[in-house]
């Protein structure tokens, strides 16, 4: 899930769409085949490397994952992908919604489908539909640190502080370099120390 105060930036996906046509076009020509979203065996390697990277190399190596967890190889799915990403971005909720609902529908396997439709629910407040979302998410790719992130930010609008510090740290867990989790695992842990949850 992209949540804006979690670390995970919504619009990180939309990177590439700021590239010109003809480059995005020739740097696609170039790839190597796509193995598919978060089942593909680069994300191992990076995940080992972002447990140990600094906050300079850390952004970057998190950016590779997402750049993989965005692909997929049925180009209907991408395209609609693509569609309800710059509909996020445009706060166009329920067309987005829309969108996601129909990646699901047709790629039930891909995980960032189910991640995207959980952060429009949890904008459209539809906080059970998102913690389903961000449980399906996790069951198809369970070091999502976004969707963790996110589940973390649903938990504290419920005003479950304990639950939302567990998701915090599991995210942190996996990423470390997500600064504005890590503020926020600091402010609520002061938090529950000074009270009687």
């Amino acid at each position: 899930m992209a949540w804006i105060s979690g670390g995970c930036d919504p619009r990180r996906p939309l990177a590439v769409l700021r590239l010109p046509a003809v480059a995005l076009a020739l740097a696609l020509l170039a790839a190597p085949p796509v193995l598919a979203d978060q089942r593909d065996p680069a994300l191992a390697p990076l995940f080992e490397r972002l447990k140990r990277a600094d906050a300079v190399e850390g952004p970057g190596i998190e950016d590779q994952i997402w750049a993989i967890w965005f692909r997929y190889p049925d180009r209907v799915v991408a395209s609609l992908l693509d569609e309800g990403t710059v509909l996020m971005s445009r706060r166009r909720w329920a067309e987005a919604l829309d969108r996601f609902d129909q990646i699901v529908a047709r790629a039930p396997d891909f995980a960032e489908g189910w991640n995207k439709r959980a952060t429009v629910r949890f904008l459209l407040d539809d906080l059970e539909g998102s913690v389903a979302d961000i449980q399906r998410t996790l069951l198809l790719e369970p070091r999502h640190f976004g969707a963790l992130a996110g589940l973390g930010q649903v938990y504290l609008r419920l005003e479950r502080p304990a639950a939302a510090l567990r998701a915090f740290q599991a995210a942190l867990d996996l990423n470390p370099a997500m600064a504005g989790v890590r503020r926020q695992v600091e402010e609520l842990r002061a938090w529950l120390d000074g009270s009687d949850i």
